[in-house]
This record gives C-alpha cells, structure tokens and sequence, in this order.
C-alpha cells in the first residue's frame, strides 16, 4: 500500500504512471490501426 501511495504522490511516480498509460494508447492505437490496414489489404487481394 506504501508503494501505490510513493506512486502516485512524487513527481517521479505520476510520470511514470502517465508513461505507461501513455504507452498503453499509442499500443492500442497501433493495433486498431494495422488492424484495420489488414482488413484492407484482404479485401483488395481478392
């Protein structure tokens, strides 16, 4: 419990936690993204 406070009380540890969360998106993002090229490029293979 100590630590989840340390995280989000420093400046370090809300910097982290917007890092990942940002990592996160830009994931999410990227698979929506090649995703939707894959769909595209089956259907224009036909």
């Amino acid at each position: 419990m100590e630590a989840l406070k340390l995280l989000f009380s420093s400046d370090i540890g809300l910097l982290s936690v917007l890092t990942i969360g940002g990592v996160l998106v830009i994931g999410i993002c990227m698979l929506q993204f090649f995703k939707k090229q894959a769909e595209h490029d089956a259907r224009n293979a036909k």
